[in-house]
């Protein structure tokens, strides 16, 4: 039987595909640093991985709100406050030049393990920070806005979008929460602590410390709460590490025991992910033992890419530009790719040499896939439009073997995209990408998109332009 029509058949499987979905509002809390704290390595999977589940699902047409629940709110602040009143008495006029706050953080840290009377000017900062003081609000949002630059540059070089709501954002909705459960009786007094016991989980969530003050649990209930109630969220997506999953589950059950939410209605899910280790299969760190700099890694990167361009002499004959273009992908879609192409479950082992190496299922081989098609158009000095033309108006017949293979290869897309949307395991779309990659260079070798034959050459473009505008697009 002979398959005519190729892109309009993939179009149609596409639009019956989508025919299925209930378009949803979809939220996804992924990377999550601290406020005054570098990201780190530790970050890099939760960024990465969670940026991707996004696209995923806006590639499927859903309402994506994507969240960083940033840590910018306790005791910690008290310190840095306290700290900033003292080196900078006038941060009111005059801004303060606190660019490295991770120094700032450690000097704030270290006076508030070794000084008793900054210990309890920092409680006092908490406390006011807590009845929101103008003045303690504005140092604490002169802090705030440090770390948000310097979490920005990361963003910006895997191209990342992302809205800040952080612990801050549901201190008043944790009033609210207090007042609900104890008013339903699901607060209990546990030495001083009011938590909450929750059937089948061994550890209580402690809701007010015995000190008065709200915790982790108590701004995580806050805000699934908010996310089903106020955002009203069909399916709810948690991309943080699997050392959190016994802390999430239970969180999870308690919003089902009070009746927030039916699991048969609304989704809330977990999708854990293991770690970043070295070439020594131990948690990545520098060679004095710290934690690797997420900035440092991507400027490692940037290098490296830049290395292995000029080893391809692409300095010869890209220009400038193109050729910091080329670095910037290169080297960014490389760690992401090598990132995604893991198990999501599984630790990996980060290597630079692997992720740059254009054999195998690297990104850099995709690329490299990609730029051939590009290419092909070019030297077949076809636009976009002669091409959409040309795909809708020839007649697809397919005689070679390999034509086949690219065809079928083509259609089982909407499959693949199906599988990830269900189980959120990327990987499996990583794979796909690198067989439809590998089954294109054999069509490649085989059959010529190019030729005297005008027909045979619009049919195998037009092949291509299926492959190019649906698969391989490097923004999806």
């Amino acid at each position: 039987m002979e398959l005519y029509f190729l892109h309009q058949l993939y179009s149609k499987f596409l639009d019956f595909f989508s025919f299925f979905i209930s378009y949803e509002k979809v939220v996804i809390d992924f990377s999550s640093p601290n406020i005054a704290k570098e990201m780190h390595v530790g970050h890099l999977r939760s960024t990465i991985i969670g940026d991707s589940i996004c696209r995923l699902f806006e590639f499927m047409g859903h309402d994506v709100l994507r969240l960083n629940h940033l840590g910018d709110w306790g005791t910690q602040f008290g310190m840095l406050i306290a700290h900033l009143q003292d080196k900078f008495p006038d941060y009111l006029t005059v801004s303060p030049p606190i660019g490295d706050l991770q120094a700032f953080y450690k000097e704030s840290k270290r006076r508030f393990d070794t000084e008793e009377e900054f210990k309890k000017h920092a409680y006092y900062c908490v406390v006011l920070l807590q009845s929101k003081s103008p003045d303690i609000i504005k140092a604490w949002n002169l802090i705030c806005d440090v770390s948000r630059k310097e979490f920005q540059k990361i963003y910006d070089c895997l191209d990342v979008s992302i809205i800040d709501r952080g612990e801050s954002y549901y201190q008043d909705r944790m009033h609210e929460i207090v007042k609900e459960l104890e008013e339903r009786g699901f607060l209990q007094m546990d030495d001083g602590r009011k938590v909450v016991f929750i059937p089948g989980c061994s550890v209580p969530l402690t809701v007010v410390k015995s000190d008065g003050g709200f915790t982790y649990d108590t701004s995580d209930l806050a805000a699934i709460k908010q996310r089903i109630f106020e955002e009203k969220a069909d399916y709810i997506i948690y991309v943080i590490d699997s050392g959190q999953s016994v802390h999430l589950q239970t969180i999870f059950a308690a919003a089902q025991m009070i009746g927030w939410y039916d699991p048969k209605v609304t989704k809330v899910i977990h999708a854990p992910f293991g770690v970043v280790l070295g070439e020594d299969k131990k948690k990545f760190k520098t060679r004095c033992g710290d934690t690797v700099r997420l900035i440092d890694l991507l400027e490692e990167g940037l290098k490296r890419a830049m290395d292995k361009l000029k080893e391809k002499e692409r300095d010869k004959v890209l220009t400038a530009e193109e050729l910091k273009a080329a670095q910037i992908s290169v080297a960014f879609g490389c760690i992401k790719y090598a990132d995604l192409s893991h198990h999501r479950i599984n630790d990996y082992i980060f290597s630079f040499d692997k992720m740059l190496d254009d054999k195998g299922n690297t990104a850099a081989y995709l690329l490299y896939a990609f730029t051939r098609i590009r290419s092909i158009a070019r030297v077949a000095n076809i636009n976009e439009d002669k091409l959409q033309k040309a795909a809708g108006t020839t007649e697809i017949i397919l005689d070679h073997e390999k034509e086949w293979k690219l065809g079928k290869c083509i259609l089982r897309f909407p499959e693949i995209i199906q599988k990830c949307l269900d189980d959120l395991l990327l990987h499996t779309l990583c794979d796909y990408l690198y067989e439809l990659a590998t089954t294109f260079t054999e069509f490649y070798d085989n059959c010529y998109c190019v030729e005297k034959d005008r027909q045979t050459g619009e049919l195998h473009l037009s092949i291509l332009k299926v492959k190019w505008n649906n698969c391989l697009t490097p923004q999806q």
